[in-house]
């Protein structure tokens, strides 16, 4: 088992049960202690957990997902300005997935002068927002429902996206770096995302300035998976610069 494998499953682990031990995760990977320390070593560097005498705790700091209400306010009129930026990347007659979240709701919501568009989504507050169109045909998933946000995660939720190919995959960010890529808060639903990402011929992450140089809890996806990037004019160009570099296209920055 590859080392980035490891961590991933110690994640999830943390997420059910606040805490993991040594002897547990030993048993878990049938390595040696030396190996899970020093994997609990990198994590704590990387700021997703603490370690303890003995195992290792969740950290209130990378683990905490802000609640719906203070992101669906906080740099509100910036997602706007997003949204309507995000939406001319979508053509007519084109097929869409996209993602839960405040920011690829004002998407949703610029792309009603299109027209024969489809749309998967596993966010019923999308759905409902785009429902009526005449010309949109909208699809939803099965799966877990997640209070507050409406959102659908799980292994169904995964299953059903991985049955479809789409032009372009929509997705937000809990947070942005150049070397951990995209990264989110809720563990179900970053498998979702990259099942998303997979199944999109091109991938555009809608994304404010805040959410640049935060690593939240779990790792989406490298930035080698991104094409397109949307974001407001507060980002400063030098940062915007960066992700430049590594071929992304970003939208919408410096203004």
């Amino acid at each position: 088992m590859l080392a980035q494998e490891r961590y991933t499953i110690i994640l999830e682990m943390l997420e059910t049960n606040k805490i993991v031990k040594v002897p547990d995760l030993c048993k878990a990977f049938n390595v040696s202690i030396e190996t899970v320390r020093r994997d609990l070593e990198y994590l704590e560097q990387e700021g997703k957990l603490k370690r303890v005498y003995g195992g290792a705790v969740l950290t209130t700091k990378s683990a905490k997902e802000p609640s719906y209400y203070s992101r669906s306010t906080k740099n509100a009129e910036e997602k706007v300005a997003i949204g309507r930026k995000a939406a001319e990347l979508v053509s007519n007659g084109d097929t869409l997935m996209i993602d839960l979240g405040t920011t690829t709701l004002e998407v949703a919501r610029h792309l009603k002068d299109k027209t024969d568009l489809t749309i998967i989504t596993n966010c019923l507050t999308i759905a409902q927002e785009l429902v009526d169109v005449p010309t949109f045909r909208v699809i939803l998933p099965g799966g877990l429902l997640r209070a507050k946000e409406l959102a659908l995660s799980g292994f169904i939720s995964e299953q059903f996206m991985n049955d479809f190919n789409v032009d372009k995959t929509i997705i937000g960010a809990g947070g942005i770096t150049v070397d951990r890529g995209i990264s989110d808060y809720h563990l179900e639903e970053t498998r979702v995302r990259r099942t998303m990402i997979e199944k999109g011929e091109q991938t555009i992450v809608v994304a404010d300035h805040s959410k640049f140089g935060i690593k939240a809890l779990v790792n989406v996806c490298s930035l080698e998976d991104i094409d397109t990037i949307v974001t407001n004019g507060k980002l400063k160009k030098d940062i915007a610069q960066t992700y430049v570099d590594k071929n992304i296209k970003v939208i919408g920055f410096g203004e």
